[in-house]
């Protein structure tokens, strides 16, 4: 992902539900029931973890049982002592104290407790990026440091393979063409991070990279499930087993969930975003924009898909009477600008939203040259009377400018081919009168119906049209 350009817009959970799932979270309620037990007595190692002998002990206090419990419980004090839930009163002493941040789980706003979770976070996103246990004492030599080299470990590398990996998961929960809030498998997870794009049928060597990334990724994501990113389902252990053994029990090997399934969960969008955020990508989410003006919700959701934007016009809309907000939009459509089209189009859809209330904004504009047009067309959808009939001149300045914010939107697409070749047809002298409209984006305009029209005949003429109109501009 590029910094440089918008991520789509997400749909954000209220922050007291986000704030409610967070406390509810496996490792941060855990957290926080180790901070409320830690006293005078409980004692920490030189790294902050607790002393060996009292992790049985925490476990216990948990309910954690099993080979696992007290790395679980080690886990749960490591964020609680990250999170500032519990503070080192003596490092040497290996003494704590409850922190002050353990107030917020109860008393904070959901805002406090969301930033309680973040910090829970980056611990366990942290950890997600090391490698196993056992791996690492392996690679001790006979001094006790670890041999990097010997792992081909590099943490740098490690992190933003995963940062990468949530990156894109993020953009597939955002994305309206994406899975939304179903699950994605495992391994088409793993191929975005190794398979070229312009790669036709993967060789043997890159389908042993993505088996071997979707192994990290399920040891990953089985971390990043106790603390609220993800809902994960793990890869069947069937698969892992030694192929010369007879998997327990039959298995259909077109059954892509055996392979692991993973989709965000509403708190984990919040917290990739709030990361993104973090790292200077323009990351918006709906309704960043209802307490802004018109022309910041024509211009913001501009590059914004259809759904997304009409979720944020309906917030805006939301909180204004109908007549101020119709008078606004307009008033922040006007311009000659290159991304004035695009601005009239979508003041023309959030027009739409709105009540009859409204229709003296609209009568207002009738003879405004830039707005004359999509008013009639706004009047003439709700049957109003009296509505003037347009100009020639203006019915083929609004078709330009409708064309212009089209191409804006959508680039290229079927819909607007469709629509250009529908337009040659209906209007046999279109060309000849198009090039003389006083409109910036004329050209522009008759040189892409140039390209999209499938009739070699027809796409000559508007290129020629489109040379007329360079020249009347003086281009």
């Amino acid at each position: 992902m590029s910094d440089s350009s918008p991520l789509p817009p997400v749909r954000l959970r209220p922050e007291a539900e986000l704030a409610r799932d967070a406390l509810s979270t496996p490792l941060l309620s855990r957290a926080a029931r180790l901070a409320r037990w830690a006293g005078p007595e409980t004692r920490i190692d030189a790294g902050g973890g607790l002393v060996e002998e009292q992790l049985p002990a925490a476990a216990e206090l948990l309910g954690l049982s099993g080979d696992d419990a007290a790395a679980y419980a080690s886990e749960a004090w490591r964020v609680a002592v990250d999170a500032g839930l519990v503070e080192v009163v003596d490092e040497e002493a290996g003494t704590v104290a409850t922190g002050e941040e353990l107030a917020l789980l109860t008393g904070g706003a959901p805002h406090d407790v969301l930033d309680v979770w973040l910090t829970a976070l980056e611990t366990v996103l942290a950890d997600a990026s090391v490698p196993d246990l056992d791996d690492l004492v392996g690679a001790m030599d006979a001094g006790g440091e670890i041999d990097l080299a010997s792992l081909g470990w590099d943490p740098e590398a490690e992190a933003e393979f995963l940062d990468g990996v949530l990156g894109n998961l993020y953009l597939l929960t955002a994305g309206e063409d994406g899975p939304g809030e179903a699950p994605v498998p495992l391994p088409a997870l793993a191929a975005s991070m190794i398979v070229p794009g312009d790669m036709g049928e993967p060789t043997n060597d890159v389908l042993e990279q993505v088996s071997d990334a979707m192994m990290r990724l399920d040891d990953q994501f089985r971390l990043l499930e106790p603390v609220g990113l993800v809902a994960y389902q793990p890869v069947d252990e069937a698969l892992m087993a030694d192929t010369d053994e007879e998997p327990s029990s039959p298995v259909e090997e077109t059954d892509v969930s055996r392979y692991g399934m993973v989709r965000l969960t509403p708190l984990g969008l919040y917290g990739l975003r709030a990361r993104l955020l973090e790292a200077g990508f323009e990351a918006p989410a709906v309704g960043d924009l209802a307490d802004k003006g018109a022309d910041a919700l024509l211009d913001g959701t501009a590059t914004f898909p259809p759904a997304a934007a009409q979720a944020e016009t309906e917030q805006w809309l939301a909180r204004r009477e109908s007549l101020t907000a119709a008078r606004e939009l307009l008033a922040a459509a006007r311009g000659l600008d290159a991304g004035a089209p695009l601005r009239r189009l979508r003041c023309q859809q959030a027009l739409s939203l709105v009540g009859d209330e409204a229709e003296p904004a609209l009568r207002e504009v009738l003879d405004d040259p830039e707005l004359g047009g999509l008013a009639r067309v706004w009047l003439a959808e709700r049957g109003a009377s009296d509505v003037p009939a347009p100009s020639q001149e203006l019915v083929f300045w609004l078709t330009v400018d409708t064309l212009a914010a089209q191409l804006a939107a959508e680039g290229n697409s079927d819909e607007l081919r469709d629509l250009v070749a529908g337009l040659a047809q209906q209007h046999s002298g279109f060309f000849a009168a198009a090039w003389r409209v006083d409109h910036p984006a004329a050209a522009d305009v008759l040189e892409a119906m140039g390209r999209l029209h499938p009739d070699k005949k027809i796409a000559k003429e508007a290129r020629k049209a489109a040379f007329k109109a360079r020249s009347q501009q003086g281009g």
